[in-house]
């Protein structure tokens, strides 16, 4: 199992952003430090918490700070933007990282993002799949394109000088283009189906309780089978909240106590996924009345926190619910504390992660069927 990094940073309303940045930024480059294969960045306009409005943008303050690490879009919210903009600037983000580049995609959900783009009643999946059949087909085009669509039109017909280089956009440094991965926030999903039907690979959100994440893979095999290429668990991201440090108290208060980044975290998402009416994804039982989710008990299910020991014990044992998968990707967090928060993924690098593909190898856990 590979160890990952994914944010969509949740930061307090009151801190100051250049700091959310700055910490932000120095999570990512110490994953590069730490060997964390990828890490993905999210993004939102219109949100003072989650307060990075461009993941492109982001990655590219990192190019010159990271060296061997993937970094990831997670995810670019294709209806809010032209296809002929985000090939450009995905072209131009993958020249900057020198190929180390994955793009994450998705319809985007938080809905006062729509509605700034004037985007809020529309067939955001429709559009979602118009856009990167666009931006797909420029990078697989020459100029001047003429693609037309229900949503956009991309053409430099008019105004095209190709010698001097006039009406071009630019293609990847990646051949075809960079690997396309999308998240996954919704239980048996059928997206994912599509998704894998068309070659991309799934990254299942922190946010979902294990048996629903564990009703991915069957649906990412489904879309594998309907094109005749083998489902391979290796593909397959899961993001997860997890703390870990030294001792059991340390971690315990971190995690769990009333201003904790986790419990601040949870919060966010369970009062916007409730007034975005997808309330079921905390449910352990789709029937159950809203008044059985809590914060308490969010928290419980959905993050691992403890010592190395005990956080590699209960990795392996979300695995036994949702089966094999390639990539653990580490959910960031708000760094309320840097230097734990430094402590925690210097741990899950070199203590818990080893320890865990140390089972793994001497097939404590299953694989995924």
């Amino acid at each position: 199992m590979q160890l990952g990094f994914f944010t969509m940073p949740i930061h307090p309303l009151d801190k100051d952003w250049r700091q959310t940045l700055r910490e932000d930024q120095d999570a990512f480059v110490l994953c590069d430090e730490l060997g964390f294969s990828e890490a993905y960045v999210g993004e939102h306009t219109t949100d003072q918490a989650e307060n990075i409005t461009s993941c492109t943008l982001f990655l590219a303050t990192l190019a010159g700070r990271t060296k061997q690490i993937r970094l990831g879009t997670g995810t670019v919210n294709l209806p809010n933007t032209h296809p002929a903009r985000v090939a450009g600037e995905i072209a131009m983000l993958d020249h900057l990282l020198d190929g180390r580049l994955n793009f994450g995609i998705s319809p985007g959900g938080l809905p006062s993002d729509a509605e700034a783009f004037g985007t809020l009643g529309r067939d955001r999946a429709a559009m979602f799949v118009e856009c990167i059949d666009q931006v797909l087909q420029i990078w697989a085009s020459a100029p001047p394109y003429n693609i037309e669509g229900q949503f956009w039109n991309v053409t430099t017909e008019k105004t095209l000088i190709a010698d001097i280089g006039q009406g071009i956009i630019p293609k990847p440094l990646q051949k075809p283009h960079p690997p396309i991965v999308c998240t996954v926030v919704a239980p048996y999903s059928k997206g994912v189906v599509e998704a894998a039907a068309r070659g991309w690979e799934p990254i299942s959100a922190n946010f979902l309780l294990p048996q629903w994440v564990a009703t991915h893979w069957p649906k990412y095999a489904e879309g594998c089978a309907r094109v005749g290429r083998p489902a391979e668990a290796a593909n397959w991201r899961v993001a997860k909240s997890i703390f870990v440090a030294d001792d059991l108290a340390t971690a315990r208060r971190y995690a769990t106590d009333p201003d904790s980044p986790y419990r601040f975290y949870y919060s966010q998402m369970l009062t916007k996924m409730q007034r975005a009416g997808r309330f079921e994804l905390f449910k352990k039982d789709r029937a159950a009345p809203d008044s059985s989710v809590t914060l308490d008990g969010m928290c419980e299910d959905l993050v691992i926190w403890g010592t190395p020991e005990k956080v590699a014990e209960e990795i392996l044992a979300f695995r036994e619910v949702v089966g094999d998968f390639g990539t653990l990707l580490y959910a960031g967090h708000d760094w309320a504390d840097p230097a734990l928060a430094r402590r925690s993924m210097a741990l899950m690098a070199e203590r818990v992660m080893p320890m865990v593909n140390r089972a793994i190898g001497s097939g404590v856990a299953r694989a995924a069927e």
